[in-house]
């Protein structure tokens, strides 16, 4: 493992760093520039701010769905790692709609937990460096702070968006469960 590994055991067992208001950094070196129309903005909580942006509508529809939103926003310190929505685009033909579909409400739950991270974790926690931290859903999420970072396997759009419960990394491409 990393010598991050214990930072991220810190921001974990204090509920997270400290929540002080830092201005949104630049973004990280983007894989997908395209990806977003805008670059994110904080505005309020993290929802607000995904709610602002208008680029996470499939994501919040999920975490509307599965009864997450109120959960996220009252969450003190708190990571989202938010795929855009022409991430959830990218997706095999007919996948999110099979999510969507109320049988699959378990699934799609472990899909936006999947992208959670119970504590603020900035990039520079990770700048540099590979590590890992603990999602909420309980899947252990790698964080590539490399040249071309990545989280979960996913590109890094634009990373730092501190709003006021947290921070959110909006990502090229959606967390897909570890391989078994």
């Amino acid at each position: 493992m990393s010598k991050f590994l214990p930072v991220f055991a810190v921001l974990l067992l204090s509920g997270g760093a400290a929540s002080a208001q830092v201005p949104a950094a630049p973004a990280a070196p983007s894989a997908a520039p395209a990806l977003l129309s805008a670059p994110v903005a904080p505005a309020g909580d993290v929802i607000e701010t995904l709610r602002a942006s208008g680029q996470f509508t499939t994501f919040l529809r999920a975490a509307d769905l599965v009864g997450l939103t109120a959960f996220v926003k009252a969450r003190p310190d708190i990571t989202v790692l938010a795929p855009a929505d022409a991430a959830f685009a990218a997706l095999p033909a007919g996948e999110m709609d099979r999510l969507l579909a109320q049988a699959n409400r378990a699934e799609l739950q472990k899909v936006v937990l999947r992208h959670l991270i119970n504590a603020r974790v900035p990039f520079e926690t990770f700048k540099g460096a590979v590590t890992s931290a603990p999602s909420m859903g309980g899947e252990t999420i790698e964080l590539n702070g490399d040249a071309a970072p990545t989280v979960g396997g996913a590109p890094v759009v634009q990373a730092d968006v501190m709003a006021a419960n947290g921070v959110v990394h909006v990502l090229g491409a959606v967390i897909r469960p570890p391989a078994s």
